[in-house]
């Protein structure tokens, strides 16, 4: 039982070949900090870092990358929607920051990566952790609301997908024009490597009484956060087995430094779910996994796919930090062709 419950406080976070190095209007965002910067993560070229204040008074971290392709100002539908991009525990927004944010702008999309409070260089709130799925997902749509122009695609990470979900479920269940005005509209939502609807307990179970010493190395990688002393043990938590090790090195770095408080209380997390289920088809939805996952099973990317009446895409030789590991590109081009049938 004590194992039960470290693992279930758990269960946040993504594989394969070759990996690469790597605005909008601007009311109330703050464009520069005196401060040394918390996570040293350097910014690739044409990408820019933002803070967004948020109601609370608190500012949140976003960078942010435009799409470099000419768009045809004839062309009413050559108008690509902005991607929202939302990471998971130990992460921020670095981690779309190394490939898909390049990957993504050079195909006319423009581009924000999100880091939730507490995490990267965001401003951290007070108490113990972070925020719940009610704050968080009411930080992303003040966001959209007051920087985003068009209705994004919101792109989101294990944890970051659930989020997301919450996100739709207050889109579509709300008919009061204040609460669809403060959740606004999308274009669509991605969920990659999604924790599912019901949260983790249902993997958590399946991995006691099916893989019980990969229940103990998760517990340990995540709740007792070996993962960030480990070498191996975070190559498997997150990457793909090619991995390089001094790109494990450094991710592992950029994470520990990311993440200054968890993401959620977990127990009063899973005590409010599942999320508010929707309509079937009420929103264009990818359901993304990755086939060498060592967090989120099929079972779980089937749960999800079920849960929204779609059939889940599960990506080969990817890992659960689908965006950097060595295969990163796959699901990138995934999406990539998900995006391109919407716009049509």
């Amino acid at each position: 039982m004590a194992t039960l419950l470290l693992f279930s406080h758990t269960i946040s976070l993504s594989q394969p070949n070759l990996c690469f190095p790597g605005r909008t209007k601007k009311p109330r965002a703050v464009l520069s900090r005196t401060q040394k910067m918390l996570v040293p993560y350097e910014l690739k070229q044409g990408q820019t870092r933002l803070f967004h204040k948020l109601p609370s008074g608190l500012n949140m971290e976003v960078i942010v990358q435009k799409g470099v392709v000419e768009k045809d100002p004839y062309d009413r539908n050559s108008e690509n929607p902005p991607l929202v991009f939302v990471h998971g525990s130990y992460h921020a927004a670095w981690c779309w920051a190394e490939h898909w944010l390049p990957f993504f702008s050079a195909f006319g999309f423009d581009c924000y990566a999100l880091s939730l409070l507490g995490q990267g260089e965001s401003d951290a709130p007070s108490g113990s952790v972070a925020g719940t799925l009610q704050t968080h997902a009411s930080d992303v749509a003040d966001f959209i609301q007051k920087k985003v122009s068009l209705p994004p695609v919101l792109l989101g990470h294990s944890f970051g997908g659930l989020i997301i979900q919450y996100y739709i479920a207050n889109v579509k269940n709300n008919q009061a024009i204040e609460m669809e005005s403060f959740y606004p509209k999308l274009t669509g939502a991605a969920l990659v490597c999604s924790v599912p609807p019901s949260g983790n307990s249902g993997l958590v179970w399946r991995y006691l009484f099916t893989k019980p010493i990969a229940a103990f190395k998760v517990t340990r990688s995540l709740a007792a956060k070996a993962f960030q002393t480990s070498l191996p043990l975070c190559k498997e938590t997150f990457f793909s087995s090619t991995m390089e090790d001094q790109l494990v090195l450094r991710y592992q770095a950029l994470m520990r430094e990311s993440s200054r408080m968890p993401l959620f209380d977990l127990r009063k997390l899973n005590a409010s779910l599942p999320v508010p289920s929707i309509p079937k088809g009420s929103v264009e939805l990818l359901v993304l996994g990755a086939n060498d996952d060592f967090i989120v099973d099929a079972e779980g990317l089937r749960e999800t796919g079920q849960f929204y009446g779609v059939s889940p895409v599960n990506v080969e030789q990817v890992a659960h930090d689908m965006m950097l590991d060595c295969s990163w590109e796959k699901g990138a081009k995934v999406i990539l062709s998900w995006l391109t049938a919407l716009n049509k």
